[in-house]
């Protein structure tokens, strides 16, 4: 089991206190560490498809000999008014390999400069225009984005009259049941906070590729909508509101949880971390699985099949209902992040070492015993038809498919999943609603799917 001490948490840069400067959100979390300059040149242009399983890196070229090409490489400066991209007579582009990070889509516009070729296009350490949306490179990005619009939602839409009456209700729900509610209330209502705070202040500068940030932005309002879903469920049911807010710096599990998080975040919005070299690429792509694969792809899910479990069972519906369609926006996060992690692992396979391999099965193994560190928090006595033992075995089978999907090893052999309902609760075209009849497509104007 994990104490406060032991989560990895590094010192902050220019804060000797570790407590940073109280703007950012990020409390005790840490910036990165100075990184050693190493880097490689581009690798693969072409379009690499969804369904990417797993790079080797085999026949690439070690760190020591990438940091000797580094050595060599010209410096510029990153500053938004020194362009980036010089342009030869007759208005080609010369996209020169320079030390440092991609664009980030606020340099100088260049009058009469050459128009983007799809090869000119990479996810991270582009050079070219971030500003010019198409043509698409990454085909799934765009559809991804279109998907998730097509799934428009708003928690007011929900009725939390029946919620309500039962909370109200000395004997509605047992103590057991109310705690699991004010539980996952009180870790979701900043999780998704956390979630958008690394999109916006760290992920979204360093993607260099203007489909795949249109995606991020949909994103960022979803991760938005869910903190309103959350607060309106607080808001709906009376609850301190204090109390569940607070959680995160009272109740140990999920302190836990959001501290183990925020060392991906920190790290990336330090105003000095730029990628382009060996080091803070690979630690970009630690951050996205720390994120993707770890916050929204394990940490959710405990939380998720309890809070389904009261739907199921014809108890606190609304917030059962806003809780599958939360789910239903977090599973597309999660697949788009598979995507993308393993679009960047094609393209620079010397990241995917099988030290960097080990360090991140050993983060998903710590998010596993913190997850079910949380299970056994939320639910001391089985309830809802559920228990911790399930909880264990149904965190080892997610952690198997986690891996599975970014090209790891299984974790944990032979796990298999106790809650095959769950698969369900993501195909609204298939269940309706559980308690009347509605709207089965969070789909808007002509677009709408009645039943």
């Amino acid at each position: 089991m994990l104490n406060f001490d032991n989560i990895p948490v590094r010192p902050a840069s220019n804060t000797p206190n570790g407590k940073g400067n109280g703007t950012t959100g990020f409390g005790t979390a840490s910036t990165a560490q100075q990184v050693a300059a190493a880097t490689t040149a581009n690798v693969g242009t072409g379009v690499v498809p969804p369904s990417v399983a797993s790079v080797t890196g085999s026949g690439t070229r070690t760190p020591a000999e990438i940091a000797a090409a580094e050595a060599a490489l010209p410096s510029l400066s990153f500053e938004p008014s020194a362009p980036q991209v010089n342009m030869q007579a007759g208005g080609t582009a010369s996209m020169q390999t320079v030390k440092g990070a991609g664009l980030t889509g606020l340099e100088e516009i260049n009058f009469k400069a050459a128009r983007i070729r799809v090869d000119d296009k990479k996810i991270i350490n582009c050079r070219a225009d971030l500003n010019q949306l198409v043509p698409f490179k990454y085909e799934w990005a765009w559809q991804k984005y279109l998907d998730a619009c097509a799934n428009h939602w708003m928690p007011q839409e929900i009725s939390m009259s029946r919620d309500i009456a039962l909370w109200k209700d000395p004997n509605g729900l047992s103590d057991d049941e109310r705690t699991i509610i004010k539980r996952n209330l009180g870790f979701f209502v900043t999780a998704d906070s956390l979630v958008a705070n690394n999109l916006v202040l760290a992920i979204y500068r360093h993607i260099t590729n203007p489909e795949c940030r249109q995606y991020l932005l949909r994103q960022a309002f979803e991760e938005a909508l869910h903190t309103h879903a959350y607060q309106y469920v607080v808001e709906s049911l009376g609850l301190d509101e204090g109390e569940i807010f607070n959680m995160y710096r009272e109740v140990p599990s999920i302190h836990e949880k959001d501290v183990f998080q925020l060392q991906f975040t920190s790290e990336l919005a330090d105003p000095n971390f730029q990628t382009g070299t060996y080091q803070t690429d690979q630690r970009l792509l630690r951050n996205l699985i720390g994120y993707y694969i770890i916050m929204e792809g394990i940490f959710f899910y405990v939380g998720f099949v309890q809070m389904l479990s009261f739907g199921r069972q014809n108890k606190m519906t609304g917030a059962s209902e806003q809780f599958q369609y939360i789910m239903r926006d977090e599973s597309m996060h999660l697949n788009y992040g598979v995507d993308v992690i393993n679009t960047i692992k094609a393209e620079n396979p010397h990241l995917w070492t099988p030290e960097f391999q080990q360090e991140i099965i050993e983060l998903i193994k710590q998010g596993v015993e913190l997850e079910y560190k949380y299970a056994e928090d939320t639910m001391q006595r089985g309830v809802l038809g559920l228990n911790c033992s399930m909880f264990q075995e149904y965190l080892r089978f997610i952690a198997n498919r986690r891996c599975k999907q970014i090209g790891l090893p299984e974790q944990y052999p032979g796990a298999k999943n106790p809650f095959p309902w769950m698969s369900e609760q993501l195909d609204l075209k298939k269940e309706k609603n559980f308690f009347e009849t509605r709207v089965i497509e969070y789909q808007t104007g002509g677009a709408l799917s009645w039943d």
